[in-house]
């Protein structure tokens, strides 16, 4: 069909003449009412974004010399986000000369790691990054969840 008799069958019938396929040989195109489908496709997305889970990514901040019952509430903390299905970045900051000491920060992620264990998995190991380390975790299982829900 000529795209003049196209052209002419659209107006008879009040829709649009849309390209749906210009690649093809010839070009294919469909009659519909373009306004009508623009709104469905944007009413689609917007329920596929709804339907996603966004994953919030939490901080917890320590330093080399946290005290044990101050580490012990952050590590509360800490399990409460990883339950809830938030990853958490670690991060211990550096003051002053701390800096030359960078295995008590390794250690206190480490422990802070194993600790966690049971709820997370090492999602990126203990990096430096600026006068801090940074290491994240991630729920453990979080893929398992989100496919079987």
């Amino acid at each position: 069909m000529s795209r003049q008799e196209a052209l002419e069958l659209a107006r008879q019938h009040n829709v649009d003449l849309v390209e749906v396929a210009p690649q093809a040989n010839p070009p294919v195109c469909r009659l519909m009412d373009f306004g009508k489908f623009q709104y469905e496709r944007a009413k689609r997305e917007r329920e596929a974004r709804k339907a996603q889970k966004q994953i919030d990514v939490k901080e917890i901040r320590l330093r080399p010399k946290t005290g044990e019952h101050d580490i012990a509430v952050v590590l509360r903390r800490a399990r409460k986000f990883l339950e809830d299905g938030s990853k958490v970045k670690v991060r211990v900051r550096f003051r002053g000369r701390e800096i030359t000491h960078p295995e008590v920060a390794i250690d206190l992620l480490n422990r802070v790691a194993q600790d966690l264990g049971d709820l997370s998995e090492i999602e990126q190991q203990p990096a430096p990054e600026g006068r801090s380390l940074l290491m994240v975790l991630s729920p453990k299982g979080s893929a398992g969840k989100s496919s079987g829900a």
